[in-house]
């Protein structure tokens, strides 16, 4: 099939890959970009375990726990430009949105959009604003975590945001929580423990690190070896515990949390990111 060059840069824009590789990757793969970056990188390509379908929305992300710090929500309010994500009314209805959520405990999307503020429901108010400034006006990303503490994050700009949970309180564990929850935005884990990567994240990782293998030219009889040894090392780069800590790269997030609380345990975790 017929490959454009603006397919070609756009594989190229994602995976950061020569102009010709990905134009190979998408010739073999049909067009099919999830299947062109799997070819990159069993080819050996240096390419992040990322989809092709990244969103380039606008809008504003901000994070919150209630004053108890049993509950936590981050959600995402989008537009189509920087210019209205930007404007004061945009990033207060974000905020009010937000607030309403924290102090009504709401558990999910649908009960947030359904829910009441200012005399009109959730859902009524992005329409509202989608009319005052012309542009589309979504609500599509919600989490809430619930437990024994929570904390959160904003970054800088309201682009990213975090929430972790915890399984116990204590003294130290605002200031340890905040550090998690600035570990989660920065580094970007899959899950907290390799334990909770799901099965088929695991099967497609290791079948990638497979035909790395066997395309060095490595023995057959060391395949799954070398491959385990890459799954390995894919845990510990996306997986919470097992992270450097972002403070401290001589020691694991899981090192810093034991030497602060050895019985502490992070439950859970919410990122967002515009545009990921």
């Amino acid at each position: 099939m017929a490959i454009t060059a603006a397919e070609v840069n756009k594989l190229r824009q994602i995976t950061g890959s020569g102009m010709m590789d990905c134009k190979n990757a998408l010739v073999e793969a049909e067009g099919d970009f999830d299947k062109a970056i799997d070819i990159l990188r069993k080819k050996g390509q240096k390419i992040a375990a990322k989809r092709a379908d990244r969103s380039a929305n606008e809008g504003f992300v901000v994070a919150k726990a209630s004053n108890d710090a049993t509950y936590a929500a981050v959600l995402m309010l989008n537009c189509e430009t920087d210019f209205v994500g930007k404007t004061d009314d945009f990033t207060q209805l974000a905020s009010d949105i937000l607030n309403h959520a924290v102090e009504q405990k709401i558990k999910n999307l649908e009960q947030l959009k359904e829910s009441m503020l200012k005399g009109q429901t959730i859902e009524a108010l992005l329409t509202d604003m989608s009319g005052k400034t012309g542009e589309k006006i979504e609500l599509n990303q919600f989490n809430v975590l619930e437990d024994a503490y929570v904390s959160y994050y904003n970054h800088n700009g309201n682009r990213l945001a975090s929430i972790v949970a915890f399984n116990k309180t204590t003294q130290n564990l605002p200031t340890i929580g905040h550090e998690i929850a600035m570990q989660v935005a920065a580094m970007n884990p899959i899950s907290v423990t390799e334990d909770s990567v799901p099965d088929d994240v695991k099967n497609h990782e290791q079948e990638i690190a497979k035909e790395q293998v066997r395309n060095e030219g490595k023995p057959e009889n060391m395949v799954e070896k070398i491959a385990m040894g890459k799954l390995n090392k894919f845990f510990k780069e996306n997986t919470l515990i097992n992270q450097d800590f972002i403070r401290d790269n001589k020691k694991t997030v899981k090192q810093y949390m034991v030497e602060e609380d050895k019985d502490l345990v992070c439950k859970g975790f919410y990122r967002l990111q515009l545009g990921a």
